[in-house]
């Protein structure tokens, strides 16, 4: 029997992978298993070394540009995207990606993404950095309890700016498939979370901190104590996020 009340979580590809980021720390802390590939055409093709890596024996394992891990304990299904879209593939791989969605039977999609912080408007550059979206099905049974967390939705701003300020949309500047995947699941009724940061490109560890422990604190997959940041496990693939040491060689 399908469980009904599956959490699909998944990065957007978005300035400074910061989603990508995040969801590296959810599989590495709950050490989730690996259950199968995302296939697709959409993606960049890629093949690397196992990036959860916790031993000689499990370091040679092949991964590849989408992978999907299961936790059934938390009933928790991630995908992990790890290359970027080719151009014009966005609208193929949201209506690939909704359609498994709806067929599995997720009983909720959470996306973690990030936004340029330069191209806030006013009202966004005040408080905090971290913004929320959730569709029309998802409001009403989550909508409460965002405005007991104090959570700031995501603003609209306006479409034409110093002409109207009447007409407001979405606009999430840096956010990849973000605002595509959030409209489509919107007009298909599925229960769908956006959760973001603005931030910029550079090294976006402590972004990725930052949106995990925003996300835990509605989701509580792990225990939150006084400073959750500690408890979150960095995978052993981190340590070459920015390339090799320059070789000795050289000099």
């Amino acid at each position: 029997p399908v469980i009904r009340h599956i959490l699909f979580l998944q990065p957007a590809v978005s300035v400074g992978n910061v989603g990508q980021l995040a969801i590296d720390l959810v599989i590495s802390t709950l050490d989730m298993t690996k259950v199968g590939y995302f296939y697709t055409n959409c993606l960049v093709p890629m093949v690397g070394n196992n990036p959860y890596a916790t031993a000689e024996e499990n370091s040679t394992e092949l991964s590849i540009n989408a992978e999907v891990y299961s936790l059934p304990s938390k009933k928790l299904v991630v995908l992990q995207i790890r290359s970027p879209f080719i151009k014009n593939k966005y609208r193929p791989f949201c209506e690939t990606l909704l359609s498994w969605v709806k067929s599995s039977e997720c009983a909720r999609v959470v996306l973690l993404s990030s936004s340029h912080a330069y191209q806030r408007d006013d009202e966004q550059l005040l408080g905090t950095p971290l913004r929320y979206l959730l569709t029309p099905d998802l409001e009403k049974a989550v909508g409460g309890r965002m405005q007991e967390l104090n959570w700031k939705e995501m603003e609209k701003v306006a479409a034409y700016p110093g002409i109207s300020d009447t007409d407001k949309v979405l606009h999430i500047p840096g956010g990849g498939i973000t605002k595509l995947l959030f409209t489509e699941s919107c007009s298909k009724g599925i229960q769908m979370a956006v959760l973001l940061k603005f931030c910029s490109e550079g090294d976006n560890i402590p972004d990725a901190f930052v949106l995990v422990n925003y996300l835990n604190e509605w989701l509580q997959l792990i225990k939150s104590e006084v400073n959750p940041s500690s408890q979150w496990k960095i995978p052993s693939s981190w340590r070459l996020l920015f390339g090799n040491g320059l070789p000795p060689a050289l000099f």
